[in-house]
């Protein structure tokens, strides 16, 4: 690196994936400085960041939510304060900027990263929704506008570290794991009658409520399948699920001589947020390392009766088109329905593939059909729900 510091402007700074980020950069200092920090309505976590970091400029998306901000902030007139989703969309263009974490969750993740590639700043990618939505437009832009996207989920970073240094040799099959999420061992009749409480308990991540649900139900695992194909160029037949309890192998690639590389490590977030980081070079970590003798490594094939979203999701990649973009949208209403108590864990995915049938199907979508889709895929999903 030259001695320049790397400015980053970090989009959901105060979810689980922002934290850890700027844990990351606090660490490294020296090399990495935070331009700007977004937050979607946690204003007190926000300004509490912004007073330690010092940013050139903080958004909060939610409106409502600027005066509070703006008057926490008084103390500090030298960071600017903006509001809402266009102030997202601009504050990423700024000229200083150098890299850009999407760690916002769902849907609205995608404009700001769109304008972002268009303003060839270095994607740091944790909004899964981005690539699940619009895979190809977003591939196709990050091509014309020659802007990098290095991952930073933990399986998806793990299948880039396997595949640096192999150059184009060909990917027989990705390994993608799961931990199975807190469900992994109850039968599909218990699973009818779990809470919120239940699916919040993860066995081994700290994640967002969002995320959180969605490891559960495993569409979370489905939308990395959805990730996966278009990160890494190949079909979902190329992409097996391996439910791994232990989260230690973050997946793997098997290649067409038979070898298979993967990456290993205690489930810290902070490694692959720093590796997108620092890419191609390894910094010092603070942090535990990993003792192969304390835990067996245990695999199993994921039950896609009980999980039946997983399933839902490699239909949406068969069918293709704006199928995952409607896949997104219900599951992001259900999802809410569930953490608010007005659906049941199984409802989730027979309200998803209802929709899936409704929805008006786009073989072949741009970003206006994305727009329309969503809000249609919404319409219909509170609609099921409150039926």
């Amino acid at each position: 690196m030259n001695n320049k510091k790397k400015q980053i402007a970090i989009l959901g700074s105060t979810g689980s994936i922002g934290t850890q980020a700027l844990e990351v950069i606090e660490e490294h200092s020296d090399l990495y400085e935070v331009y700007c920090l977004t937050a979607n309505n946690k204003v007190e976590l926000l300004a509490q960041q912004a007073h330690k970091f010092n940013p050139a400029a903080i958004v909060i998306a939610n409106e409502q939510r600027y005066d509070e901000l703006k008057q926490l902030m008084s103390d500090m007139p030298d960071v600017k304060v903006y509001a809402g989703s266009q102030a997202l969309d601009e504050i990423v263009e700024a000229e200083p900027i150098d890299m850009v974490l999407t760690a916002m969750v769902g849907f609205a993740g995608l404009s700001p990263t769109i304008h972002a590639i268009k303003a060839r700043k270095a994607i740091a990618l944790a909004n899964k929704e981005t690539l699940v939505v619009a895979g190809e437009l977003i591939l196709q832009l990050a091509q014309q506008y020659h802007t990098p996207i290095l991952p930073v989920d933990s399986e998806h970073s793990a299948i880039f570290q396997s595949l640096v240094g192999e150059d184009d040799n060909p990917i027989e099959k990705i390994l993608l794991t799961a931990s199975g999420g807190p469900f992994r061992l109850k039968s599909l009749d218990e699973l009818a009658t779990v809470t919120k409480a239940d699916a919040l308990r993860h066995p081994t991540w700290d994640m967002g409520a969002k995320i959180t649900i969605d490891s559960a139900t495993m569409m979370n695992k489905g939308f990395e399948v959805i990730e996966a194909k278009w990160l890494f160029g190949v079909g979902a037949s190329q992409i097996q699920v391996l439910v791994h309890p232990q989260s230690i192998v973050h997946s793997a690639v098997q290649f067409h001589d038979g070898a298979v590389k993967a990456q290993l490590g205690v489930p810290d977030m902070r490694l692959p947020i720093q590796y997108a980081f620092s890419f191609p070079q390894r910094l010092p970590l603070s942090g535990n390392r990993l003792d192969l003798f304390t835990q067996p490594l245990e695999f199993f094939e994921p039950d896609l009766k009980k999980f039946r979203c997983l399933e839902l999701a490699f239909e949406a990649i068969l069918r293709g088109g704006n199928m995952p973009c409607i896949v997104n949208a219900a599951n992001e209403i259900v999802n809410r329905g569930f953490l608010e108590d007005r659906c049941g864990f199984l409802q989730m995915s027979d309200v998803i593939a209802e929709t899936m049938q409704r929805c008006t199907f786009s073989a072949t979508p741009d970003y206006d059909t994305y727009i329309q889709t969503d809000a249609e895929a919404r319409r219909i999903a509170t609609e099921l729900l409150a039926k």
